[in-house]
C-alpha cells in the first residue's frame, strides 16, 4: 500500500511539471509571448514551475528552431527519475531498461493527457462564450490542432464537432500508446 501512495504523489507530482515543461514547450513552438503583459496570464506560474529544471538544462542543450529542447529533455528527466524511484522502491526486481521505456510512454502520456484536457476546457469555454486573456490563450494552443480537422469537417447546423473529433482521435492515440508500452515492456522484459 505504501508504494501505491508514493506512486500516486510521484504522479501527480511529476505529471505535474512535465506537463508544464511541455506546455512550455508547446507554447514557445507556437510562439505565445510568456509575460502576463503581453496577455499571457498562466506565463508567470509556467517559468515558476519549470525554471528550477529548465535554466540549468538550458546552459548545456542548444535551442533548436523552434524547439525548446531543454523543457523536452526536463520533462523527460522528470519521467526518467520518477520510474527510477519506483524501479528501486521494488527492489530493483526487474531490468534497468524498463525504467527508460516506462520514462518515454510515459512522457507521452502527459502530452496526450495534457492535450485532452486543453481541448475540453477550449470546448467549455466556447459554450460560454466568455472572451478572457485564458480563453485567448486556449484558442491559440488549440487552434492549430483543429485548423487540420475543421478543413475537412463543416460545421453541423452551425455547431463545431472538431473539438469532439479532436479528442476522438487522442483517445485513440492514448489507446495506441498503451498498447505499444505493453509491447514494448514485453519485448524488454
Amino acid at each position: 500500500m505504501l508504494y501505491q501512495i508514493i506512486s500516486l504523489v510521484l504522479d501527480v507530482a511529476v505529471g505535474l511539471v512535465c506537463g508544464v515543461c511541455l506546455l512550455r514547450l508547446y507554447m514557445q513552438q507556437q510562439r505565445i509571448p510568456m509575460s502576463a503583459r503581453a496577455g499571457n496570464p498562466i506565463g508567470p506560474f509556467i517559468f515558476a514551475l519549470t525554471d528550477w529544471v529548465v535554466l540549468p538544462l538550458r546552459r548545456i542543450l542548444p535551442k533548436l528552431s523552434a524547439l525548446d529542447l531543454a523543457s523536452l529533455v526536463a520533462a523527460l528527466l522528470l519521467q526518467l527519475a520518477q520510474f527510477l524511484v519506483l524501479w528501486l522502491l521494488q527492489g530493483a526486481a526487474h531490468s534497468l531498461a524498463l525504467v527508460g521505456v516506462l520514462a518515454v510512454f510515459g512522457l507521452l502520456r502527459v502530452a496526450l493527457s495534457g492535450l485532452t484536457g486543453l481541448v475540453m476546457i477550449y470546448a467549455l469555454l466556447s459554450w460560454v462564450q466568455a472572451r478572457s486573456p485564458v480563453s485567448d490563450l486556449l484558442d491559440r494552443l488549440v487552434a492549430p490542432l483543429l485548423s487540420p480537422i475543421r478543413r475537412h469537417m463543416p460545421l453541423m447546423g452551425g455547431v463545431d464537432l472538431s473539438p469532439l473529433a479532436l479528442l476522438l482521435l487522442l483517445q485513440v492515440l492514448t489507446m495506441l500508446t498503451g498498447g505499444l508500452q505493453s509491447m514494448a515492456l514485453m519485448a524488454a522484459a
